[in-house]
């Protein structure tokens, strides 16, 4: 199917999820897919698609036990025709179940024929029946793990992980926030907070402040992020976890920042509220045009450039920010294809490059300047490990806290530790590092 054929929600979901396997990004794949049609078959894709996504762990299992010779023995896409179509019967009330089980059937008869459709139909009747209770799952008690890869739909590699390190329950808390969908959040940049909220009452927008976030509001889920941003044009899309760090950075005014890992854009412009001059760099021509793009609509003053973190344009900076490259463990609510994708090897490669970066970036802040190090992982290796490390090769470099951001965000180190689970919104770490004068 091409994308002169999409013509309706189910269509475009299709596609995406297509493309997803391959490779390609939910979002990237999403807005693609979705030009030319209607707001109401745009809503019932982005739906589907990313409901999809999110549970294919916990369709998979419900699949299998109805595939006799497993999962493996489907083609790709015969596989997504059914964890489409169980996705609509299961959580879709919108969709009656005859309606699901005929659109996947005609399409499996579209894409391989007769045979397929006949499968589709067997497959997706018997889910239908079977639904996605308890009893289809591994006993909770007895078997947390297997229970929280199928029915919690995470990697059971990164399932275990997690149990490693935190309680049974802590990690189901975990595995329930990243299935949930995620809010919008505003960064008010030029007005205060209840001003911000005030504003979009006025506009009939329902919003709300967020506690220990100072800058951050909170808007409804029925609320187009696009609709609140012409109410609020000086404001920018940015989650709560991403202002803490920003917030963490506790820039003092007159201060020179350098955010050398800028893309899109949303830490550097927050830096921009007290910096005297702010420098966004990233190594994409592309990611750094919308970064300039954003400033110019929210009026910042922001410096762009095009340049490798790994190999920084400046030096004697008051103020560096290192948004490393990460695993994201933080943020599969918001990405839940990024657990997919993740392999158990993915965190020791990225060491490599967070390491390098703080290499370049301890060269670029000035003597008595800062070097902040921040993360969207929940992993340790990539997180305390990186900053202990760092702090062994380079005992010109203390750790120093911030009074700027609640206490409830701070761990017994003086990092910034923000949990899902425990915030309501993204996870994030950050460490500020105080060169000697």
């Amino acid at each position: 199917m091409t994308s002169g054929d999409i013509t309706t929600g189910r269509d475009a979901a299709y596609v995406i999820r297509v493309q997803v396997e391959r490779g390609r990004r939910l979002d990237i794949a999403l807005g693609a897919a979705l030009v030319g049609l209607d707001p109401r078959e745009r809503a019932f894709a982005h739906d589907l698609a990313y409901g999809t996504t999110r549970m294919r762990g916990r369709l998979d299992h419900l699949l299998a036990k109805h595939i006799h010779k497993g999962l493996a023995s489907l083609q790709q896409d015969v596989l997504e025709v059914l964890r489409l179509g169980a996705y609509q019967i299961l959580y879709m009330g919108s969709v009656p179940d005859y309606a699901a089980v005929s659109g996947s059937v005609d399409r499996a008869r579209e894409l391989k024929g007769k045979g397929a459709a006949g499968l589709v139909n067997a497959v997706l009747r018997r889910v239908s029946e079977d639904g996605d209770g308890d009893d289809q799952f591994p006993d909770w008690t007895t078997d947390p793990a297997d229970y929280l890869s199928t029915w919690g739909s995470h990697p059971r590699w990164l399932i275990d992980r997690w149990l490693a390190r935190w309680s049974p329950e802590e990690v189901r808390s975990l595995v329930d926030t990243n299935n949930g969908r995620p809010t919008t959040f505003l960064n008010s940049l030029d007005q205060s907070q209840d001003a911000a909220v005030e504003l979009l009452a006025q506009a009939g927008i329902t919003a709300r402040s967020v506690q220990d976030v100072p800058s951050a509001v909170r808007l409804a889920w029925s609320t187009p992020p696009s609709e609140a941003l012409s109410v609020l044009p000086g404001s920018i899309v940015q989650d709560p976890a991403a202002q803490l760090v920003v917030r963490y950075m506790d820039i003092d005014p007159g201060t020179k920042v350098a955010d050398l890992c800028a893309a899109p854009g949303g830490k550097a412009l927050a830096a921009s509220v007290g910096a005297s001059y702010t420098v966004a760099a990233d190594r994409s021509e592309s990611r750094i045009r919308m970064v300039r793009e954003n400033a110019d609509r929210t009026g910042r003053r922001v410096s762009c450039v095009v340049a490798d973190a790994a190999h920084p344009p400046l030096v004697d900076a008051d103020v560096v920010l290192l948004d490393v490259p990460c695993t994201g463990t933080g943020t599969l609510a918001r990405h839940p294809d990024a657990r997919w994708r993740l392999r158990p090897e993915s965190v020791t490669e990225l060491t490599a490059v967070q390491d390098r970066m703080l290499e370049a970036g301890a060269t670029t802040v000035g003597r008595g300047g800062l070097l902040v190090y921040s993360t969207c992982t929940l992993e340790p290796e990539e997180n305390g490990e990186r900053i202990e490390a760092f702090l062994n090769a380079h005992p010109d470099f203390t750790i120093e806290n911030s009074g700027s951001v609640s206490s409830n965000f701070i761990d017994e180190h003086g990092y910034l530790s923000v949990l899902p689970h425990e915030a309501g919104f993204d996870g994030s770490f950050a460490a500020r590092l105080r060169r000697s004068e």
